[in-house]
């Protein structure tokens, strides 16, 4: 009797596929499951956009940094040192000699090619959204432009005492500076903030620094300047 139930079963199922309608029906669950991957994609976008309003300053910033790259490469490349000079890159001789000191602040906004934004920008989303939601608008605010600054006068002092001046641009100081406030914010709070613990980011923070070192073409003066701003700028205005 099993067997028979199995047979028949069996030869519906052949009948159904020589008609087409099991494809058919296939076809209807395949759709009906690109049709729920839409909307969990649609959903995910709108809680994306929700969550973006708690997080203005770092939406504007990333907005920024993006906004520029367009016009960089609009006229220009910004693959081309001297492009970047012209659009207000770092230059230390511009800097002091030309007292060009709008340059500490403009080349945190300008990038050499898509992979050095795409880098610094994905980490300024999670970590970046993270420190405004926990210390609010104004203190982060502050944290990301001084801290960038003073990630780029470490590395202009660096660069005055070995005489070597090279063209300078991204936003690595501002992020190390997100970061560095980030682990003082996490200590404060006991080890975790979210779902950041204090291992997690000094683990993030060593291994970015050592892939900085290794490499060539890299401000590791603005790194380690941004790592240990951000982290003072944190214990100062968190105390507050």
């Amino acid at each position: 009797m099993q067997k028979k139930s199995i047979y028949i079963l069996t030869n519906i199922m052949l009948t159904l596929e020589k008609y087409g309608k099991i494809g058919k029906t296939r076809k209807k669950i395949d759709n009906h499951g690109t049709k729920r991957r839409m909307m969990n994609t649609r959903n995910e976008i709108r809680y994306f956009l929700k969550k973006r309003k708690e997080v203005p300053i770092n939406t504007i910033l990333i907005g920024s940094n993006l906004l520029l790259f367009l016009l960089v490469e609009l006229t220009g490349s910004s693959l081309d040192s001297y492009h970047i000079l012209q659009w207000g890159g770092g230059y230390t001789p511009a800097i002091l000699q030309g007292h060009e000191y709008y340059r500490l602040v403009s080349s945190m906004f300008l990038h050499f090619g898509i992979q050095h934004l795409g880098n610094n920008m994905l980490v300024l989303l999670f970590l970046g959204d993270c420190l405004e939601r926990n210390i609010g608008k104004i203190k982060y605010l502050l944290i990301y432009f001084l801290g960038g600054i003073g990630a780029n006068i470490l590395s202009l002092c660096l660069e005055i005492k070995s005489g070597k001046y090279f063209i300078s641009a991204g936003a690595s100081g501002a992020v190390f500076a997100v970061i560095g406030a980030l682990i003082y914010i996490v200590i404060a709070n006991r080890g975790r903030i979210e779902n950041f613990t204090t291992r997690q980011l000094v683990i993030m923070a060593g291994l970015s620094l050592y892939f900085g070192m290794t490499s060539t073409g890299v401000d590791n003066a603005a790194h380690f300047g941004g790592l240990i701003s951000g982290f003072v700028l944190a214990f100062l205005v968190h105390r507050q």
